[in-house]
């Protein structure tokens, strides 16, 4: 891929709806209010998008409201043939959202054009469970009547995403909304808004009937979100993030018992048992380490290495992550991009010093990159000690820790050790170990002999304080959809 002209970046930004999208009409923010979109590689503003306030928000939930009963009426062939016709439009602009994606948030545009084709694959599976909604008919255990269940739209539905992935993190809630029938509202990160902007206008063209979808961009989620999540109307609330604000949410939601899903945060182990293929280990430990700069929930956040292969492990390790050439993603060759904002640096330094302090060695990486933007070098750090916090706490940055263990128990009860339980990879040559790990781990996902688990065709989620809930799958859909049983009198 050559490199990127600052005309191209223009007209891809200048393409996107930068207004809310409310009830099937693009407006202004009441008051005019405006947030600034920055660029993670050079910290300039790309542009202003609508600074939702709370009476932008209502009207959102209006909106989604009145049209609540049509939507969950309209066929359900139909409601695939729009999705299908999204994921198609999204296809063909595949580059031109990558680069987009890439302005926003800063990955390289390489990874955020495969983010586009993943996110658009939401709408293609959705497509197809629209019209496969089932439920079932039997005769009552007495003989004496009929049992007749049956599944309908969860009803108006509340979305908020996270800056990571912003485009796929809103394909995999609202694909499956569209499916069931259900209304909604979203709140996308407000450093990452161009992405989801892009999304509605391309649903929008699709034929999605105005109040469907309403997003609202807002530099404070708190003030937008908070009343909506009180209003007695909204039905379900879906949330991608961090768990600490997932566990205020879940408080919030109590109050009308809204029914949610939560996909938070995640510390997921990477085990490498002495029978792995050391090459292919690594190999795997790359993908789930740097997919996305290391900014992801799925990231590999602490590798747990067979004793006996540890100091090979790591030094393999550290000779791949020598190689990566950093530097803004719409560059060519670039492959790491910055981290999303000074904040996350700043983080991500300080639990790489507190592990060095306690005795950690940095076999290569350690420090913020020179330079403008929010760059981190890719860093290996070997003989992590045990009360290191980058061990307990999600890094989100490329950073691999690196802790040998001499037994499968200690392995296992070390993956384990942790509040999180979202994902963990697992590398081993034996079959009965393979299975004996994955039963012992307390995830919601494994990835067995590879370094990705994320496909939408399976269910997304996690155990423990990584939320409930799944996204994708056959049970994708179950989360907008509510069972009705109606006992028949024959």
């Amino acid at each position: 891929m050559s490199t990127i002209t600052a005309s191209t970046e223009q007209q891809v930004v200048d393409a996107v709806e930068k207004r809310l999208y409310i009830g099937g009409e693009w407006r202004a923010a009441t008051g005019g209010r405006t947030l600034a979109v920055e660029d993670p590689s050079t910290g300039e503003t790309i542009c202003e998008v609508a600074d939702a306030t709370p009476e932008d928000a209502k009207a959102a939930l209006d909106a989604a409201v009145a049209v609540q009963a049509e939507w969950a009426a309209h066929p359900p062939r139909e409601r695939g043939e729009i999705l299908r016709r999204a994921f198609e439009t999204i296809q063909e602009r595949a580059d031109e959202l990558a680069v987009l994606m890439t302005l926003e948030m800063g990955k390289p545009v390489a990874e955020s054009k495969a983010e586009i084709s993943y996110a658009s694959e939401f709408f293609r599976w959705f497509a197809e469970e629209a019209v496969r909604i089932e439920g079932r008919y039997a005769v009552a255990p007495n003989g004496q009547g009929r049992l007749l269940v049956m599944k309908q739209p969860v009803g108006p539905s509340l979305m908020i995403t996270p800056w990571n992935f912003p485009m796929a993190m809103g394909t995999r809630k609202i694909g499956p909304a569209v499916a069931a029938g259900c209304t909604m509202v979203m709140k996308p990160a407000q450093q990452t808004p161009l992405s989801m902007l892009a999304l509605a206008q391309i649903l929008e063209e699709a034929g999605l009937p105005g109040g469907v979808l309403n997003v609202i961009t807002s530099s404070s989620s708190g003030s937008v979100m908070g009343p909506l999540i009180a209003d007695p109307r909204a039905r379900k609330l879906s949330f991608t993030g961090s768990t600490e604000v997932g566990r205020k949410l879940i408080e919030q939601s109590a109050q009308n018992i809204l029914r949610v899903s939560m996909e938070l945060g995640g510390n997921a182990p990477f085990l490498v048992f002495d029978d792995a293929d050391l090459d292919d280990a690594v190999d795997g430990a790359m993908i789930a380490k740097m997919r996305n700069i290391g900014e992801a929930c799925t990231a590999a956040n602490r590798f747990h290495v067979a004793a006996p292969l540890a100091e090979a492990f790591a030094e393999k390790m550290a000779d791949r992550m020598k190689q990566l050439r950093l530097g803004r993603g719409t560059d060519e060759g670039v492959q790491v991009g910055p981290l999303i904002d000074d904040n996350q640096r700043q983080k991500v330094q300080e639990l790489v010093e507190d592990a060095i302090r306690k005795g950690a060695k940095p076999l290569v990486g350690g420090q913020p990159a020179n330079g403008r933007g929010y760059f981190y070098e890719p860093t290996v750090l070997a003989s992590v000690p045990r009360d290191a916090k980058l061990l307990r706490e999600e890094i989100f940055g490329p950073v691999a820790p690196i802790v040998a263990f001499d037994s499968e128990d200690e392995a296992i009860a070390a993956a384990n050790d942790t509040e999180y339980g979202l994902v963990a990879y697992l590398y081993t040559g034996d079959l009965k170990r393979a299975l004996r790990v994955v039963e012992g781990l307390e995830t919601g996902m494994v990835g067995l002999n590879q370094g990705i688990v994320s496909n939408p065709a399976a269910p997304f989620g996690g155990v423990k304080q990584s939320g409930y809930g799944r996204e994708g799958g056959h049970e994708g859909i179950d989360e907008y959809l509510e069972t009705k049983y109606v006992a028949v009198n024959l």
